[in-house]
């Protein structure tokens, strides 16, 4: 049986987390995992949500405040062992740099694009977990 894969979504805009559970759905790709997300509105609850384990995937919002999702992304790149790819909500294309600095693996522009962004997450998972059959 296929493992489902987990995916965390920090932003402190509810409805930032929602577009990105929108655009992704439930399965970002046919040969992509079948994704479950977790929230964080908080740089507390993220930290938290990676100590305790199972994050396949973390997708930051970079216009989060007042922990940006850059700043938490080179922390957890620092602190969390085994730290999951993460893929970058940045505001403008020229943050481009940023997301490099913030040591993402991914970053796609905000407001949302739903092909680009399942795109992009799907990647990250083949990265990480075995392929589907």
């Amino acid at each position: 049986m296929q493992r489902t894969a987990t995916v965390l979504v920090y932003s402190d805009d509810a409805n930032t987390r929602e577009q990105v559970r929108l655009a992704a759905g439930r399965r970002p790709a046919s040969d992509a995992p079948a994704v479950e997300y977790v929230e964080c509105a908080t740089l507390p609850a993220v930290l938290s949500e990676l100590e305790r384990g199972g994050v396949d995937v973390c997708v930051l919002d970079g216009e989060a405040v007042p922990a940006g999702g850059m700043g938490v992304c080179r922390q957890i790149k620092d602190e969390i062992f085994d730290c999951p790819p993460v893929l970058l909500l940045i505001g403008r294309p020229q943050d481009a740099w940023l997301a490099t600095w913030s040591r993402a693996e991914s970053a796609v522009p905000h407001p949302v694009d739903p092909v680009q962004l399942a795109s992009a997450l799907a990647e990250l998972l083949r990265s990480r977990l075995p392929a589907v059959a």
